[in-house]
């Protein structure tokens, strides 16, 4: 199966060492959005898919499912409030974000990434990062403020862009941050 890439992939970009928190926060999480987009960079869509070590059917493409709906689910869904629901998952198949790539459409996934993100971007640009918002899920007494959020996504990002650099390595043994 072919795909094309997006068009509109924003640049990684190193974030500023001397900023305020909140233009800190952004610039850090855009650069773990580019930097998983960057180890999805010049692949097929086998190796999009190929998986990462069995058991396990964590795949490249796989990640970028999840980041859409991390990105949707946090920004979106609890920072901005926004009645939005998930793209891949329901409460039927929760993990549909993970798994059944082989017969996703990698064009549409990846263009579908990079417009959740901008949207992400647009829909916390005036929140304060001490506001408090409820909880959009399964445990609507867990409050936190906007600033959580941010760490966490920070956070989620970290950790799936090493599975992204292992899986990256192993395909093609590209390494690198």
């Amino acid at each position: 199966m072919t795909f094309s890439w997006p068009a509109n992939i924003p640049a990684r970009v190193e974030p500023d060492r001397l900023t305020e928190e909140k233009l800190a926060l952004d610039e850090w999480v855009d650069f773990h959005r580019a930097t998983l987009l960057m180890k999805c960079d010049g692949l097929s869509f086998d190796q999009l898919t190929m998986r990462s070590v069995e058991p396990s059917e964590l795949t490249l493409l796989g990640l970028v499912r999840h980041m859409s709906e991390v990105e949707r689910g946090w920004f979106r869904r609890h920072a901005a409030r926004e009645n939005v629901d998930f793209y891949c998952c329901t409460n039927d198949d929760p993990d549909a974000d993970l798994l059944g790539v082989d017969s996703a459409d990698a064009s549409v996934d990846l263009a579908h990434f990079v417009e959740e993100c901008r949207l992400s971007r647009g829909a916390t640009a005036n929140l304060s990062l001490d506001e408090v918002v409820p909880s959009r899920g399964d445990h609507p007494e867990r409050t936190r403020n906007v600033r959580w959020i941010y760490l966490h996504m920070i956070e989620e990002y970290a950790r799936h862009n090493g599975h992204a650099d292992l899986i990256r390595e192993r395909i093609d043994g590209a390494t690198g941050d």
